[in-house]
C-alpha cells in the first residue's frame, strides 16, 4: 500500500487524527482520488473547486477569515466575533447575510465530527465530495466520478455558499478556468497537487435548477457582476458645534476632480461585524469598501465620489479607493483567504478599467507603501496588509502578472519577485514579542547594509532617527524589499545586488540560479547637474501662487530621507496629479471649501524605499534604463 496510508476505512482515517494521511508530499493528492471514488464526484471538479477556495493550502479556519482545510468548510457557528481579538459584538445593524455553514453541512452528510473535518486532511476533502455529491443528486443530475466534468457545473456554483447566481455562476466560471488550464503547485505545509488540464464544455444551463436569486440592480453600489455587494453606509454627519466636528468622510465631486488615481489595499485590525460597526460610526473614519474574509463578500460604504479618510496622507486619500480586507497582519494567511483575494481582484479589474488606473504597484498598493505628509509623519504611519499579503498571486489574478515587463540583460533596475510560499523570512513580535512569528510565506525579502547574510539590516532614518539598524519585528518595514516593487540598482557582488533604498544601498541575496529579482525596463530620475541634494515629498501639492485668496499655502514639507548625487530611484508614475483639495468644514456650504486647488508644479512618484515618494520634475532628469 502506499506510504502514509492507514490500514481502514476511509470514514475511519477521518474519525481517528492518529491515522490521517497527512504528513507526506503526495497524501493530498491521495485523499481527493480517495474522495472523489467515494462520492462519485470527478476528480477534475473536487481539485478544481479545492484550488478556486484554497488553491489546495490547509487553511486552519480562524473565524470567518477562509474556512477550513483545502476544501474552505466555514463554519459558520463561530462567527466574526467569536475570534476577532476581543474586538467583536454584535454585528452591525446593517450587517450583510451570515456566512453559509458548509462545515455543519459537511458533518450532517459524512457522519465525521466537526472537529475531524476542521484538522485532518482525509476528512475536510471528504466533506467538500459529499457536498458536491448532495448537491448534484438534489438536482437530480448524473454523479459518478466518470462523469463528464461539465455536467457539474450547478454542483460547482452551489460550492460557492452564495444565494446570489451572478456570484455563484462567477465561482464556477473561476473553477472551470482551472479545469481547462490545470494548475500545479507545492501547498503551503508541503503537499504536492497537481491538475491536469482538459477539455470540457460547462453546461451552465444548469444554474437555473439551483433557484437563486438574480443580481438586483442598484443605483447606490459600485460593483461588478459576480460580487455580493451590498451598501453600509459611511455616515456624513456633524459630531459637535464646530464647523470642522464632522465624520467620517469628506463630500467631493471625484472623478472629476479631484481625479481618482489609486487603489489603497489595507487591512482591518478587526472582525468583519466590528468593521461594519467602525465605518458607520460618524465619529469614526470612512473608507470605500470592506470585503469580508469567509467568502469575499463586500460592504461598500462611500459613493465613488467622495473622499475617504484611510490613508494617513490626505493628498493620497484625495486620489484613491480604499479597500479593507478582514483579518490581522500578523497573523497573515490564516485570514487572507481565497474567496477574499478573488472578490477583491475582480473589484479592483473593475474599478481600474472605470477609473483608467493602471493594474500596477505604483498605482494599486498597500497603505504600508504610503509615505508621511512630514517628517514627523512618518515613523507613524501603518503597515498593514503586512509581509504575509502575498502580492504576486493577487496581481495574477488582477490579470497583470508581476513577473511581465522582464528584460533579459537590463542592467538599471530590478524589481522584487522572491515567490511566497517559500519564501520564508524570519519575523519576530507576531504574537509576543521579540519571539518566532510561525512560519510562513512572506512578500519581501531583507536588506543588508553590505552583501553578506551576517550583515546588519539597513537603517530607516524616519522610523530611527539615530540610525540603528532596523528589525525583524513584524511592523517594522525599514529593510524590506516588497515583491512588485521596481528599485535602481546601485552595485553587484556577486550572488548579490544593492539597490538604492531611502538614501542608502541596501543589499539583497540574488543568485543567477535562484532569482530573487528580475531585470525589467523603465525609467529613473538623478539630481539635476549642479544640485547635490534632491528634497523628497510624501504628497505633491500645488506651488504658493496657485492658491486662491481665502485657501491657506499649505506648505512643503521634505521628508527626511537624502537622495544625493549618484543616487537613483526607479520612476512609478510621471504624471502625478498637483493638486490640494480643500475640505475642512462640514457640507459644501462654506466659501474657500472644498476646493480643488490644482497647480502648475509638476512631480514624478519614485520608489524610494518600502514607500514610495515624489520629486519634483524641476530638480531631477529622468534617464531611460538600460
Amino acid at each position: 500500500m502506499a506510504a502514509g496510508m492507514a490500514m481502514a476505512s476511509p470514514a475511519a482515517q477521518a474519525a481517528d487524527p492518529a491515522a490521517t494521511v497527512g504528513t507526506d508530499a503526495g497524501s493530498r493528492e491521495r485523499a481527493f482520488e480517495a474522495a472523489a471514488a467515494e462520492f462519485g464526484v470527478p476528480r477534475t471538479v473536487l481539485e478544481a473547486v479545492s484550488y478556486a477556495q484554497t488553491r489546495w493550502d490547509f487553511n486552519p479556519g480562524h473565524s470567518s477569515s477562509g474556512g477550513y482545510g483545502p476544501m474552505h468548510l466555514v463554519d459558520a457557528d463561530l462567527g466574526s466575533a467569536a475570534e476577532g481579538k476581543g474586538l467583536g459584538d454584535a454585528p452591525a445593524a446593517e450587517a450583510p447575510t451570515p456566512v453559509a455553514d458548509t462545515l455543519g453541512r459537511a458533518a450532517g452528510l459524512t457522519g465525521l465530527g466537526e472537529d475531524a473535518l476542521r484538522t485532518d486532511e482525509l476528512a475536510n476533502i471528504r466533506g467538500g465530495a459529499a457536498l458536491l455529491a448532495a448537491t448534484q443528486q438534489r438536482l437530480g443530475l448524473p454523479t459518478g466520478a466518470g462523469t463528464d466534468s461539465g455536467a457539474w457545473y450547478a454542483a460547482v456554483a452551489d460550492a460557492s455558499g452564495s444565494a446570489q447566481e451572478d456570484v455563484a455562476a462567477a465561482f464556477a466560471d473561476d473553477t472551470y478556468s482551472v479545469i481547462a488550464s490545470g494548475a500545479s503547485r507545492r501547498t503551503v505545509d508541503g503537499k504536492d497537487v497537481s491538475l491536469a488540464p482538459s477539455t470540457t464544455s460547462p453546461e451552465k444551463g444548469q444554474i437555473g435548477r439551483l433557484g437563486l436569486t438574480k443580481k438586483a440592480i442598484s443605483s447606490q453600489t459600485d460593483c461588478p457582476p459576480g460580487l455580493e455587494c451590498d451598501w453600509v453606509p459611511a455616515p456624513y454627519a456633524r459630531t459637535g458645534p464646530g464647523a470642522g466636528d464632522y465624520g467620517n468622510h469628506d463630500l467631493a465631486s471625484r472623478p472629476a476632480s479631484p481625479k481618482i488615481t489609486n487603489i489603497v489595499i489595507h487591512n482591518t485590525e478587526a472582525s468583519y461585524d466590528t468593521t461594519l460597526k467602525l465605518v458607520t460610526d460618524p465619529d469614526y473614519l470612512a473608507w470605500n469598501y470592506s470585503l469580508r474574509s469567509s467568502d469575499g463578500r463586500i460592504a461598500q460604504h462611500l459613493e465613488p465620489k467622495d473622499v475617504g479618510w484611510h490613508a494617513g496622507n490626505w493628498y493620497v486619500n484625495s486620489h484613491s479607493i480604499g479597500l479593507e480586507h478582514e483579518g490581522f497582519a500578523a497573523t497573515g494567511a490564516q485570514w487572507f483567504s481565497e474567496p477574499m483575494y478573488r472578490s477583491s481582484a475582480r473589484l479592483v479589474r473593475y474599478l481600474a478599467t472605470k477609473y483608467d488606473i493602471p493594474l500596477d504597484m505604483q498605482h494599486i498598493f498597500g497603505h504600508d507603501q504610503i509615505p508621511g505628509v512630514t517628517p514627523a509623519n512618518v515613523a507613524g504611519m501603518h503597515w498593514d496588509p503586512g509581509p504575509y499579503w502575498n502580492w504576486e498571486h493577487y496581481f495574477q489574478l488582477l490579470g497583470a502578472p508581476l513577473q511581465s515587463h522582464g528584460v533579459d540583460g537590463a542592467q538599471d533596475l530590478v524589481r522584487i519577485l522572491p515567490g511566497f510560499d517559500h519564501n520564508v523570512q524570519t519575523l519576530t513580535s507576531c504574537t509576543t514579542a521579540g519571539q518566532p512569528c510561525e512560519p510562513q510565506g512572506t512578500n519581501f525579502v531583507y536588506l543588508h547594509a553590505a552583501p553578506s547574510e551576517t550583515a546588519p539590516l539597513v537603517g530607516d532614518i524616519g522610523r530611527k532617527p539615530n540610525g540603528a539598524p532596523s528589525t525583524t519585528s513584524v511592523s517594522d518595514i525599514g529593510a524590506r524589499a516588497q515583491a512588485g516593487l521596481t528599485f535602481a540598482v546601485a552595485e553587484r557582488q556577486g550572488d548579490w545586488t544593492a539597490i538604492w533604498f531611502n538614501g542608502v544601498k541596501g543589499w539583497f541575496h540574488n543568485p543567477a540560479s535562484d532569482p530573487t529579482a528580475i531585470a525589467v525596463g523603465g525609467q529613473y530620475v538623478v539630481p539635476k547637474a549642479g544640485l547635490a541634494k534632491v528634497p523628497v515629498y510624501g504628497r505633491a501639492y500645488p506651488e504658493a501662487s496657485a492658491y486662491p485668496a481665502g485657501i491657506p499655502v499649505q506648505a512643503l514639507a521634505p521628508l527626511q530621507y537624502a537622495f544625493t548625487a549618484g543616487q537613483r530611484y526607479a520612476v512609478g508614475d510621471l504624471t502625478v496629479p498637483t493638486n490640494y483639495y480643500r475640505a475642512t468644514t462640514f457640507s459644501t456650504q462654506t466659501p474657500n471649501d472644498h476646493v480643488d486647488v490644482v497647480g502648475q508644479d509638476r512631480y514624478y512618484q519614485v520608489s524610494l524605499g518600502h514607500r514610495f515618494a515624489f520629486v519634483r520634475a524641476a530638480d531631477v532628469d529622468v534617464v531611460t534604463a538600460e
